[in-house]
C-alpha cells in the first residue's frame, strides 16, 4: 500500500468512508508490521497490543482473516530492535507501527518506502525522522510524546494560583536528554515577559532534589515545575 492510500485508509476511519469495507471484500489480506520498544512480557507492552487489536477489531479488521499483524520485541536492545526491523520490511507489510524512538530509528534505517507510523516519540523534529508534525514528508508519520510548548502553559496556571509569583524552579533530569532544554525553551520567554525569575535545575541526584526545594522554598511566593509534568506551589 502506497502511503497516500495508507493516509486515505486511516482517515476514512474517522469519517467513515466505506474504503475500508471495500478493501475487505476485495479478499486481499493486509499486512501489518508491529516494533514494540518493550519486552514480550511487559505489561505495559501487552497492554498496549491489547487496544491495538480492539481499534482494529471496530474499525472491521479481523486478524487472521483480513489483517495479519506481525509483532516483534525490542525489549530495549539496539541490536535486537535492527534485526527486528529488517524482519519486519523483509516481509512487505503495507504499514508498520513503530513504538519509541529505538524502534522508529531500526525501521526508518531499513526502509524509505513502507508507511512508518511512530508512537511515542519525544522529539521527532528534533530528531530528524520528520520535517514537522504537519507534514512530516517521506514514509513517516506519527505521534510523539512531548508537546513542548505545553511547558509555557504550566506556568501560565501557576501564575492563575499565585498571580503575584516572584520565581519559578523548573526541576528535570538531563539524563533523559533534551526534553528538559526544549521545555526550558518554551518557558523562558514566558516567564522573562511576566517578570518571573526562572531558576532551572538539572537534577542528577537526589541531594539536588533538596537544594532545588530549599532553593525556592526560602522565600514566599515560589513555584515549582517537576520533572515537566507535575507543579507544586508553595
Amino acid at each position: 500500500m502506497r502511503r497516500r492510500e495508507f493516509i486515505a485508509l486511516a482517515g476514512s476511519a474517522v469519517v467513515g468512508s466505506p474504503y475500508s469495507a471495500r478493501a475487505q471484500q476485495s479478499g486481499q489480506v493486509r499486512r501489518i508490521g508491529v516494533l514494540i520498544s518493550t519486552r514480550v512480557d511487559d505489561a505495559e507492552g501487552r497492554a498496549r497490543v491489547a487496544l491495538l487489536r480492539q481499534g482494529l477489531s471496530e474499525l472491521g479488521w479481523t486478524e487472521g482473516l483480513n489483517v495479519n499483524v506481525d509483532y516483534r520485541w525490542v525489549g530495549g536492545d539496539v541490536a535486537q530492535a535492527k534485526a527486528n526491523a529488517a524482519e519486519l520490511v523483509s516481509q512487505k507489510p503495507d504499514v508498520i507501527i513503530a513504538n519509541s524512538t529505538l524502534s522508529l530509528a531500526a525501521v526508518r534505517n531499513e526502509t524509505s518506502t513502507i508507511p512508518i507510523v511512530f508512537l511515542v516519540v519525544g522529539d521527532p523534529v528534533g530528531q530528524g525522522f520528520v520535517s514537522s508534525l504537519a507534514h512530516p514528508g517521506g514514509n513517516i508519520t506519527g505521534f510523539t510524546a512531548f508537546e513542548f510548548a505545553i511547558s509555557a502553559k504550566w506556568l501560565e496556571l501557576i501564575k492563575e494560583i499565585v498571580p503575584d509569583l516572584r520565581r519559578i524552579a523548573f526541576v528535570f533530569n538531563p539524563a533523559a536528554g533534551l526534553f528538559g532544554e526544549k521545555f526550558v525553551q518554551s518557558i523562558t520567554p514566558i516567564a522573562s515577559s511576566s517578570g518571573i525569575d526562572l531558576i532551572v535545575t538539572p537534577i542528577r541526584d537526589v541531594a539536588a532534589i533538596d537544594q532545588a526545594l530549599v532553593a525556592v522554598s526560602g522565600e514566599p511566593k515560589g513555584g515549582l515545575i517537576v520533572d515537566c509534568c507535575r507543579m507544586v506551589t508553595m
